[in-house]
């Protein structure tokens, strides 16, 4: 049996995994911006989240950060994907005769 949903659902899905994505890809950006200032300008990176200065290597954050690029450009997809399905999808008015129902449709 295949599952068809309703075309509104689709784009209202798509909506939110889109939503989802640009959260993710700001949360990576906020995070990981300051490793890539000091990478650029000190060739040394520190980690001050615990009011210490941590000495963590560069290499590690950045691919950290194509990490969450990745996932982020992944959900992106995904929803657009989705939402063009969901909007070239067929409508509510392609119900076939014998599948409608109501008044003088018996």
């Amino acid at each position: 049996m295949m599952l068809i949903m309703s075309d509104i659902r689709l784009i209202m899905i798509g909506a939110v995994i889109i939503f989802a994505g640009f959260v993710v890809g700001s949360f990576a950006n906020s995070n990981y911006s300051q490793y890539a200032l000091q990478q650029q300008n000190f060739d040394d990176c520190y980690d001050y989240s615990t009011g210490v200065a941590v000495h963590v290597k560069c290499s590690d954050k950045n691919y950290d950060y194509v990490l969450y690029l990745m996932l982020t450009l992944v959900l992106l997809g995904i929803g657009g994907f989705v939402m063009y399905k969901g909007i070239r999808g067929k409508w509510d008015h392609d119900a076939k005769d014998n599948e409608m129902l109501g008044p003088g449709n018996s």
